[in-house]
């Protein structure tokens, strides 16, 4: 670790980056539009050119992989992919399927996921992959409903028939035919999904394939933002393109190899539905399917597989870096597999709090002498996903980069903050059977309005970057009339409490001071109190002094750091319930939506303020007597 914190700049080698060249033109109204000067590149009709490029190009090369039953991993070469997504297209086509009767998915990430989306995309049939947490961990089916109802679906395929089939039940099928890739459950009819691959493609499929245009509906992915339920995001067959094609001009060192990714992320989402699937498909890579996930039971599936393969390029939120690196720091062997042959580490979704950044750098030291470049990007589900990515090297978490080649990046004063406004070929037209929500979202010159703020690293340069500077629905004011900014509190506060903090709703709208509600790292709050048994319920482990003295810690050193009450939180509390998904507290990838949670826990917000001080609160120079129990 102490020769990481002596690395400078000099020790570090970037593989082959975008030169920044960056056209800057101001605004009458204070603002700007940003934009690189450096042309996006011409790009294929649609993702399916790159399969059949790929196919002809480099038929044996491996494409997809994933665990077998047995444990070991299968693969599906680009020849193989190319000849069972042709026969899948002709089944789809035999069931006249459209945008208005398109495909329904709930599974995990899988082999059988993986081409039915490519064969949908291949003859012009949007796909909707739909997070497995709204059938899985939901307990009403909420949202689940109101995107079956939306959708209207003509097909819905499951990854396993008995797991989701509470959940079809409960939905119901809207007269769509429903597909099964494993386990299909007695007395419920169903087709499996290896008859759709079975079917024998004719010349109807390569006349669809023909028709497939830029402005073709490629998926419908589902945001419910900061507030309300689920929309559906339309994502065309340009925005898919574009993405990619900047993408491989702002990292041309992806062509010199095909990448290797080892991922987790949902494909439901655009960071790994679209980036990464895509990025490993445009580039003739391979996709190892990650079954693992950045929590308790299942990260030790993630370092399995880091095991057996090492990535060239690496994806992860924020807290996925977080729940593996202990592994990376105690296990050599792991340590350098996974970094013997890594082009670069990147992070989007959230910034990475500093301390993570710094544990990176020393692994990857400790693994091959230096460090390795370490980025982030931006973007949102209605851009699929790329707006901006660092293409320079940066020790500054919170940046987000600069346009990629084709994509404007406005920066519009609102308030005392920066409002972030996107426009290009990656945009989308907008939200399937709302037009009211497409017209809102939307400026007079065209321009997204993504909802979050920036604000540039050097005021003077623009070159230097933007930064991440928080949602601009989520700041509020105190009494006082003082703006708090809640993105960056919240990223300060839980590096000030790791490894305890996992994550926190920031408070105090119309109070005198600000407050924390914290949501506690289970697995490091068990490594802090190593002498307490495995069963200790969480309700006792968070009442625990080692715990409670952390969090009193954190809010110790945010005082020592802060300028006024703006940053200044003065009190915590510890939540033993978790973020629900059914209340849109958290999405599947960990996000916390801050919002959600304060309406949600409403009264807790209450017992932090109570006078005379609720036993459970954290204050300055004060632990608490037991957790915080709803």
């Amino acid at each position: 670790m102490d020769r990481a914190a002596a690395m400078t700049k000099a020790d570090l080698a970037p593989p082959p980056l975008l030169p920044v060249d960056l056209d800057v033109t101001r605004l009458p109204n204070g603002g700007m539009i940003l934009r690189s000067r450096v042309p996006l590149q011409t790009y294929p009709r649609c993702l399916g050119e790159k399969l059949v490029h790929w196919a002809a190009a480099a038929p044996q090369h491996p494409y997809l992989a994933e665990r077998a039953a047995s444990g070991a991993w299968q693969h599906v070469t680009y020849e193989q992919a190319h000849a069972r997504v042709r026969g899948i297209a002709q089944a789809l086509l035999d069931r006249d399927l459209s945008p208005a009767r398109p495909i329904a998915v709930l599974s995990a990430n899988s082999i059988d996921m993986g081409l039915l989306t490519l064969a949908a995309m291949h003859v012009g049939v949007p796909i909707a992959p739909i997070s497995v947490a709204y059938a899985l961990q939901s307990t009403d089916y909420g949202k689940l409903k109101q995107i079956f109802e939306l959708l209207t679906p003509g097909l819905v395929m499951v990854g396993d028939g008995i797991r989701f089939a509470p959940a079809i039940d409960a939905v119901g099928r809207h007269g769509a035919e429903l597909v099964v890739s494993a386990n299909p459950k007695d007395g419920v009819p169903s087709t499996a999904f290896a008859a759709l691959a079975d079917t024998a493609p004719g010349a109807e499929v390569d006349r669809a394939f023909a028709r497939v245009g830029p402005d073709t509906i490629a998926k419908f992915l589902f945001t419910s933002g900061s507030t309300g339920m689920p929309k559906a995001v339309i994502n065309t067959q340009r925005m898919l393109c574009s993405n990619q094609q900047s993408w491989a001009q702002t990292y041309p060192f992806l062509a010199e190899r095909p990448p290797v990714l080892v991922d987790w992320l949902p494909w439901n989402h655009t960071f790994g539905g679209n980036n990464n699937f895509g990025n490993v498909l445009w580039h003739g890579g391979t996709l190892y399917i990650d079954e693992g996930k950045p929590m308790p039971g299942l990260i030790e599936r993630t370092v399995a597989n880091l095991r057996d393969v090492s990535p060239t390029i690496y994806f992860n939120v924020p807290r996925g870096y977080d729940m593996l690196l202990p592994y990376l720091e105690r296990d050599a062997d792991l340590r350098d597999n996974f970094f013997r042959r890594l082009d670069l580490l990147c992070f989007a979704g959230a910034a990475l709090p500093s301390h993570l950044w710094q544990r990176l750098d020393a692994v990857a030291v400790a693994a091959r002498g230096k460090r390795v470049l370490i980025v982030s990007a931006w973007g949102a589900t209605e851009t699929a996903p790329g707006v901006t990515a660092v293409y320079f090297e940066t020790d500054r978490p919170s940046t987000i980069g600069l346009p990629t080649p084709g994509f404007e990046l406005k920066l519009v004063p609102n308030g005392d903050k920066l409002e972030l406004c996107v426009r290009g070929p990656n945009v989308t037209p907008g939200y399937w059977k709302r037009d009211d929500l497409t017209r809102a979202a939307f400026d007079a010159d065209g321009f997204y309005r993504i909802g979050d703020a920036g604000r540039l690293t050097d005021p003077n340069d623009p070159a230097k970057g933007v930064e991440f500077d928080g949602r601009i629905a989520e700041d509020f004011k105190l009494t006082s009339g003082t703006w708090v900014h809640v993105g960056d509190l919240r990223v300060k506060a839980i590096a000030a409490g790791a490894p305890v903090i996992q994550d926190v709703a920031v408070v105090g709208p119309n109070r005198a001071d600000i407050g924390l509600l914290v949501f506690p790292n289970e697995a490091a709050c068990r490594r802090l109190c190593d002498d307490l048994p495995d069963t200790t319920p969480l309700a006792d482990l968070i009442s625990d002094a080692r715990v409670s003295d952390c969090v009193a810690r954190a809010l110790q050193a945010l005082a020592a750091q802060a300028t006024g009450a703006s940053n200044r939180p003065t009190r915590a509390l510890i939540m033993e319930e978790p973020a629900s998904i059914d209340a849109n507290e958290i999405t599947d990838k960990g996000y916390v939506n801050q919002r959600a949670v304060l309406t949600r826990r409403a009264a807790l917000i209450e017992r932090l303020y109570a006078d005379p001080p609720d036993p459970a609160v954290i204050g300055l120079g004060k632990r608490a007597r037991h957790a915080a129990r709803e």
